[in-house]
């Protein structure tokens, strides 16, 4: 199965999660691109959304999560005990995103902005795409 996320490569807490998922996903399911890249953006609008996005994007088997779903799918697939998560699916997608988009809307103010996206080490730069 297939399993891209889609980050902001400019965002600080969003690179420090890519790294948390990285040690939680020893199979390596999931390969990453910032959004930022010519490759997310074709991945993007190849799809039949024409949506903005400036936070996390599952594709999952050619389909397309985003917002606290997507957040939640991911969290199903960690190891330990992060699966556990995946339970707040069970509440309405508006008021899960009405709190996703309240923490993704100050994410910078809370945890900075790069000037560029992150440059991974040798060792992962093969669960990034390019």
């Amino acid at each position: 199965m297939e399993r891209i996320i889609l980050f902001d490569g400019e965002c600080n807490f969003c690179e420090w999660n890519v790294r948390f998922i990285i040690k939680r996903d020893p199979r390596a399911t999931f390969k990453f691109a910032p959004l930022q890249s010519n490759l997310a953006q074709s991945f993007i609008n190849g799809s039949n959304k024409k949506e903005t996005y400036s936070t996390v994007v599952l594709i999952e088997n050619h389909k397309i999560y985003t917002e606290s779903t997507a957040a939640l799918r991911i969290s199903k697939q960690l190891n330990g005990i992060w699966p556990i998560l995946y339970f707040f699916i069970i509440i309405p997608r508006p008021l899960r995103n009405l709190v996703y988009r309240y923490f993704a809307e100050n994410r910078y103010k809370w945890f900075g902005k790069k000037e560029q996206c992150m440059v991974p080490t040798p060792e992962l730069r093969k669960r990034f795409l390019h």
